[in-house]
C-alpha cells in the first residue's frame, strides 16, 4: 500500500509540475494563469512531504516531510486565496489578498519553526506499517492553531465561491460550483485524515485533483451552457436572418428576422425550405458552401440580397449540419450604383463625363468596324457671358437645357457626353446626322427658365472617323480644330474638318517645333517698313518679322504669325525682334541718332514674361536710348488686367519709351480707350476709309480723329497709304507721319539702310 500510495504521489507531483509550466507558458498581464501557476506549485510540497513522510523508516527524514507537509499548506493557503481574488473578481472587488492573511500565516508559520525548540505543535510516534517503521505525528497546540489558520481561510475561500455561484448567472455557476465542491470534498477528507488517525494521508490524492480541477477550468474551461446561449442571443439579435439545417436539410431553427422574410411561426420552421424557393429560385442545399447575389423585384422595388450557405462538420469531419444566412445589402447596392454612376456621369447634366465618354466611344468604334460614324464637337460661343450675366444657377440651366436637345435626338447608336464646362461632344452614325435640322435648330436657339431668356450661338465641329484605332482625344481635336473654320460668322452653326485643315494643323505643328531652330539660325529676320513724316523724310520704320524657310523659301507672316499667337510662341518670335531691333538701332548710333523703329507688343507677351524689365534689360545692354525704341500695342492688349497694363506703360513711358496705337479704328476702336490709354502715337489704319460706303463721312471722321489726338497731345501716324491722293489728302488734314506701300514695302535691313541712304543723296 505505501508503494501504490507513493507511485500515486509521484504522479501527482509530476502532473502538477506540468501544469504550472504551462499555466506560466500561457500566462498573460490581469489573466489568471499566473495564479494557478503558483496555486500548483504550491501544491507540490503538502504532496511532497507526505511522500517523504510515507517511504520514510527515519524519524529525522519523517520530521521533514511534516515540515514540509504543514508549511507547504500555508503556503497553499495563501496561493488559493490569490486564486480566488484573480478567479472570482467583479467589478466592485479590490482584487488583493487582505493584510491579516499574511500577518496570520506569517505567525503560523513562525509558530511551527520554533516547534523543534519548544515541542509545542507536534511530536512522533513510531508504528509498524507493513512490517516497517512508519512515524506518524502527535498534535498539540501549535498544531491546533496551525489548523484553525488554515481552516479559516478555507472556509473564506468556500464563502466566496458559495457567494459566486449564488450571485452569478446559471450558465456561469458551473465553474464556480465545482471548484466549491472539490474545496469541500478535500476539507473533508482533510479532516476525516486528522480525526481517524490513519497512518497515511490518502486526502493528498483529492489536493493533487483539487489542482488538475483548478488548472482545467482556469485555463481551459469554457462552459457549454454558455456558449450555446451566447450563440443562440447573438443569433436571435442578427439583423441578417438566419436558417439552421440538420444533417437532412430540414429547418430547425431561425431568428426573428428570418421568421419575418419568410413569414414563418415558431413550430413551422420545417416551412422555410419551401418558403425560400418560392422567394430566391433554386438554392443548393446540398452543395456546403457557396455566397448568391439574389436580386428581387425591380424598380423602386428592387430588393438586393446576399445569400450565403456555410456546412458545420463535426470532430469526425462529417457533415451535422448548415446554416444559411440573407442579408439585405440594397442601401449598399444602391450606394454603389450611384458611386460608380458619378465615376462616369456628369453630375450636372447626367451625361457620361469625358473619361467614360471616350471609352465608349473606343469601344463603340472597336465593336462596330462597319458603320461610318461622325464625331462632333459641340461648343457654346461665349458662355462665360451666361454666368456673368444672369448667374451661375442660370448658367447650371443652360447647360442642362443644351444637354437634353442633345439627348432628344439621339438614337441607341449614339454615344454622347459633356466634356467638360460648355463643351459636350457626340459620336453619331454619319446617316444620322442631318445638318439641315440642326442648322435650324441652332439658328434661333434660346433658353429660356420663365423669368430668364437668352439667346444662344452653338457651333459644331465634325470629323469624319477614317480610322477607328485613331485616339479618341485626337478626333476630337481635329474636331475643335474645325470650328477655327467659322470665326465670326453666326450664320453657320457645322463645321467640317476636311484635308485643307489638317494640312494647316500639321504645318503648324511642324513651323512650331521649328522655331527655336529658325530664331538660332537667323532665319526669322526683321524686315523694315519706312515711316515718314510730312515733308517725306524718312524718320523711323516698323519691324515686322520674317521668316526665310529653308525648304519653304519665304514665308507670309499670314502662315505663321496669327498660329504663334494662338499657341503662345510669339513671344518669342517678339523677344527676337526686340533684340534685332536693337542691334540695328546701335549700329545706327553713327549714322542717325534721332532715327527710331517700332517694334510690336504681342498681348500674350504680359502673360509670359515681364514686358517692361524685358525692354528696358536690352536698351541697357545695347545701349541706345529708349525714345529710339518705340513700343507698339494694339488695343487688344488692353482688353485684360487694364489697371496693370497701364501701369507698365506709363512706367516704360517714364523711363523715356515711346508707346504706340496700332491699328487705331480697325477693330472695336472708342473713345473712352484713347481717354485712358497712355500713348504718345496713335497709328490710324487707311482701311478704315476702305470699308465705308460713304467716303465722305469716313473722311470727315479722320480728320476729327487727327485734330482730336493732336489736341490730346497725341502724334498722328496714318498706315497703310498707297497712293499720293492719299498722302497729300492726309497731310491737308495734319496727320504728322506716315507708313504704307506709297512710300515702300517692308524689306532686308540691308535694302532699307541703302533706301535711306538714297534719299539723303
Amino acid at each position: 500500500m505505501r508503494l501504490t500510495f507513493s507511485m500515486i504521489y509521484v504522479a501527482m507531483i509530476v502532473l502538477l509540475s506540468v501544469f504550472v509550466v504551462i499555466a506560466h507558458r500561457t500566462n498573460k498581464r490581469n489573466t489568471v494563469s499566473n495564479s494557478v501557476a503558483w496555486l500548483d506549485a504550491a501544491l507540490i510540497p503538502p504532496i511532497l512531504g507526505n511522500l517523504i513522510v510515507l517511504i520514510s523508516s527515519s524519524p529525522v527524514l519523517s520530521a521533514i516531510g511534516f515540515y514540509t507537509y504543514f508549511l507547504g499548506m500555508d503556503v497553499v493557503m495563501l496561493a488559493m486565496l490569490n486564486f480566488t481574488v484573480k478567479y472570482c473578481k467583479t467589478k466592485n472587488s479590490h482584487h488583493c489578498v487582505p493584510i491579516a492573511v499574511y500577518i496570520a500565516l506569517g505567525a503560523d508559520t513562525l509558530q511551527m519553526l520554533l516547534n523543534p525548540i519548544f515541542h509545542h505543535a507536534f511530536t512522533l510516534e513510531e508504528i509498524v506499517v507493513e512490517g516497517r517503521s512508519y512515524y506518524r505525528f502527535i498534535a498539540y497546540w501549535g498544531q491546533t492553531i496551525h489548523r484553525v489558520v488554515d481552516y479559516s481561510i478555507l472556509l473564506g475561500i468556500m464563502a466566496i465561491f458559495l457567494l459566486m455561484s449564488i450571485k452569478m448567472p446559471r450558465v456561469y455557476r458551473e465553474k464556480y460550483a465545482i471548484i466549491l465542491v472539490s474545496m469541500v470534498v478535500v476539507g473533508i477528507w482533510q479532516s476525516f485524515y486528522i480525526f481517524s488517525r490513519t497512518p497515511i494521508d490518502r486526502s493528498m490524492i483529492g489536493l493533487g485533483v483539487f489542482g488538475i480541477l483548478i488548472f482545467y477550468f482556469a485555463i481551459f474551461y469554457r462552459p457549454l451552457r454558455l456558449l450555446d446561449n451566447l450563440l443562440a442571443k447573438m443569433a436571435s439579435d442578427m439583423p441578417q436572418a438566419l436558417f439552421f439545417f440538420d444533417p437532412n436539410k430540414k429547418c430547425i431553427w431561425a431568428n426573428d428576422p428570418g421568421k419575418t422574410l419568410l413569414d414563418i411561426r415558431e413550430g413551422f420552421f420545417d416551412l422555410a425550405p419551401q418558403k425560400l424557393r418560392e422567394i430566391f429560385g433554386e438554392l443548393e442545399f446540398d452543395k456546403e458552401n457557396w455566397v448568391k447575389h439574389k436580386v428581387i423585384g425591380s424598380g423602386e422595388n428592387v430588393k438586393h440580397y446576399i445569400l450565403d450557405m456555410r456546412s458545420v462538420s463535426s470532430d469526425k469531419n462529417t457533415r451535422s449540419g448548415s446554416f444559411l444566412s440573407i442579408r439585405d445589402n440594397t442601401s449598399e447596392q444602391l450606394l454603389l450604383e450611384r458611386e460608380k454612376y458619378n465615376a462616369t456621369h456628369d453630375t450636372l447634366t447626367g451625361l457620361y463625363n469625358r473619361e467614360m465618354l471616350f471609352r465608349s466611344i473606343h469601344k463603340k468604334l472597336k465593336e462596330d468596324r462597319d458603320t461610318v460614324y461622325y464625331i462632333v464637337f459641340v461648343d457654346v460661343k461665349n458662355f462665360k457671358i451666361v454666368n456673368d450675366i444672369f448667374s451661375n444657377s442660370f448658367g447650371d440651366f443652360t447647360l442642362k437645357h443644351i444637354a437634353n436637345w442633345i439627348r432628344a435626338d439621339m438614337s441607341p447608336r449614339c454615344v454622347y457626353g459633356r466634356m467638360g464646362g460648355d463643351k459636350f461632344g457626340v459620336l453619331i452614325p454619319k446617316e444620322e446626322f442631318e445638318p439641315d435640322s440642326i442648322e435650324r435648330s441652332l439658328s434661333n436657339y434660346v433658353v429660356t427658365d420663365g423669368n430668364i431668356e437668352h439667346g444662344l450661338f452653338i457651333h459644331l465641329g465634325v470629323y469624319e472617323v477614317t480610322k477607328t484605332d485613331t485616339d479618341v482625344s485626337v478626333m476630337f481635336d481635329r474636331a475643335h480644330l474645325a470650328l477655327s473654320t467659322i470665326k465670326d460668322d453666326y450664320k453657320t452653326h457645322i463645321a467640317y474638318y476636311d484635308d485643307e485643315l489638317r494640312e494647316k494643323a500639321k504645318w503648324n505643328q511642324h513651323i512650331s517645333t521649328q522655331l527655336q531652330h529658325a530664331i538660332s539660325q537667323k532665319q526669322v529676320v526683321p524686315y523694315l517698313q519706312p515711316i515718314v513724316d510730312d515733308s517725306g523724310k524718312v524718320v523711323g520704320a516698323e519691324a515686322l518679322a520674317r521668316w526665310n524657310h529653308p525648304d519653304r523659301g519665304f514665308l507670309s507672316p499670314a502662315s505663321f504669325i496669327p498660329y504663334f499667337e494662338k499657341n503662345g510662341l510669339i513671344v518669342e518670335v517678339d523677344k527676337h525682334m526686340w533684340r534685332s531691333a536693337c542691334e540695328i538701332l546701335s549700329r545706327w548710333e553713327q549714322i542717325d541718332k534721332e532715327m527710331f523703329i517700332s517694334v510690336n507688343i504681342s498681348p500674350k507677351d504680359f502673360y509670359f514674361m515681364d514686358v517692361k524689365e524685358e525692354i528696358h534689360n536690352l536698351v541697357e545692354e545695347y545701349g541706345i536710348e529708349p525714345k529710339r525704341l518705340r513700343i507698339e500695342i494694339t488695343e487688344t492688349v488692353m482688353m485684360n488686367d487694364i489697371d496693370e497694363r497701364i501701369k507698365i506703360l506709363n512706367e516704360l513711358r517714364s523711363e523715356g519709351f515711346i508707346v504706340e496705337m496700332d491699328d487705331f479704328g480697325s477693330g472695336y476702336s472708342s473713345l473712352n480707350l484713347l481717354k485712358d490709354m497712355p500713348v504718345d502715337v496713335l497709328k490710324i489704319d487707311m482701311k478704315f476709309l476702305g470699308r465705308s460706303q460713304d467716303s465722305g463721312k469716313a473722311q470727315t471722321i479722320l480728320r476729327n480723329i487727327i485734330s482730336l489726338s493732336d489736341d490730346l497731345g497725341i502724334s498722328s501716324l496714318t498706315e497703310g497709304v498707297e497712293t499720293k491722293d492719299q498722302y497729300h489728302m492726309l497731310a491737308d488734314m495734319k496727320c504728322k507721319m506716315f507708313q504704307g506701300y506709297y512710300f515702300a514695302k517692308p524689306m532686308p535691313v540691308d535694302q532699307f539702310e541703302t533706301f535711306i541712304h538714297k534719299q539723303a543723296q
